[in-house]
């Protein structure tokens, strides 16, 4: 581990896009140490995000070329919109190297995908899929990966201590990503809407909009820190909280009267689902035009054209007018 520790903090880490997401591990990682900001690149055509901004005062270096990006980096991680992948990987896979560990954050795209595009120009392209959340951000994000068929242990071990250095990590078979990505990839989401809600039962109640959302963050961390640092079952430390006859007990009651455990299983098995039409969609290399970058525009537009696809309708191949 020693040695793998060493390694990270010579190695140099690009991101293909510079979204929430990179601008989220590029911070996370420097805050944790274990990157100086000067050893991070990230790519993008549009300069005017927000993201970029704060990815320039960390001191990670910023270019438009996704080339320059592969070509400066040891660690690529390709941050951005799982249709857009296709079209990112035939535009890098000339500059992939055998010093290249190619991690994707996109949520839906398989390893065997990733793979199959780069191995047109890379015989033995090593792979990482990994799902994460924005929660790197202050380190304490969630992730899982699983490795490809030319990644070995050593690779995984390197990935793996990278984003433990952010929060947790562990290895999972890929079959199991797509529910992880409804859960903990989607999960912050999730308890932003519970807090904005509770905070908003607390300015009802007379409460002012500040102090509202920071109970109920508080509220939400402490319970979560409970849970983790505890041997005990969620159920059991909720009923520690329902004394007989008490307030938390008839709210309780409210919330299985309105389905509140069946609406967050219904949410992961919404995300879950999403993520399995975001692969076929990648895989169908058609992009909707909410999705496309000025970087690839014009490939895109070409692919469409010659597979007589309008970029500009919601139809998909093999879909019917309405």
């Amino acid at each position: 581990m020693i040695e793998i520790s060493r390694t990270i903090h010579r190695m140099s880490v690009g991101f293909i896009g510079a979204g929430q997401l990179a601008f989220a591990l590029a911070r996370g990682f420097t805050a944790a140490g274990v990157l100086a900001g000067h050893k991070i690149i990230a790519s993008s055509p549009d300069h005017d995000l927000p993201t970029v901004g704060g990815l320039r005062k960390l001191g990670v270096n910023f270019t438009s070329s996704n080339k320059e990006a592969v070509q400066k980096c040891d660690v690529l991680f390709l941050a951005v919109k799982p249709p857009i992948i296709p079209f990112v990987l035939d535009e890098i896979a000339p500059e992939i190297e055998d010093r290249h560990l190619v991690v994707s954050c996109a949520a839906g795209v398989t390893i065997s995908s990733i793979e199959k595009k780069l191995s047109t120009v890379r015989q033995f392209p090593k792979v990482i899929r990994l799902m994460t959340n924005t929660p790197v951000i202050v380190r304490e994000g969630a992730t899982v990966y699983a490795t490809g068929t030319h990644a070995d242990v050593e690779d995984g071990n390197l990935l793996e201590q990278l984003m433990s250095s952010v929060g947790y990590c562990v290895e999972v078979e890929e079959d199991l990503i797509d529910a992880v990505t409804g859960l903990s990839g989607s999960g912050p989401a999730y308890a932003f809407t519970a807090i904005d809600a509770l905070a908003d039962g607390g300015v009802k109640m007379g409460l002012t909009r500040r102090l509202a959302v920071r109970l109920g963050a508080q509220a939400l961390m402490g319970a979560a820190k409970m849970l983790l640092d505890s041997e005990q079952h969620p159920g059991q430390l909720k009923d520690n909280v329902c004394s007989p006859g008490g307030a938390t007990i008839h709210a309780i009651h409210l919330l299985e009267s309105g389905g509140f455990r069946s609406l967050l299983i219904n949410a992961v098995e919404a995300s879950c689902i999403r993520t399995r039409e975001l692969q076929f969609l990648a895989d169908q290399e058609t992009v909707p035009p909410e999705a496309i970058k000025k970087t690839t525009l014009n490939k895109v537009k070409q692919s469409a054209s010659k597979a007589g696809i309008s970029l500009f309708n919601n139809k998909y191949p093999g879909s019917k007018s309405q």
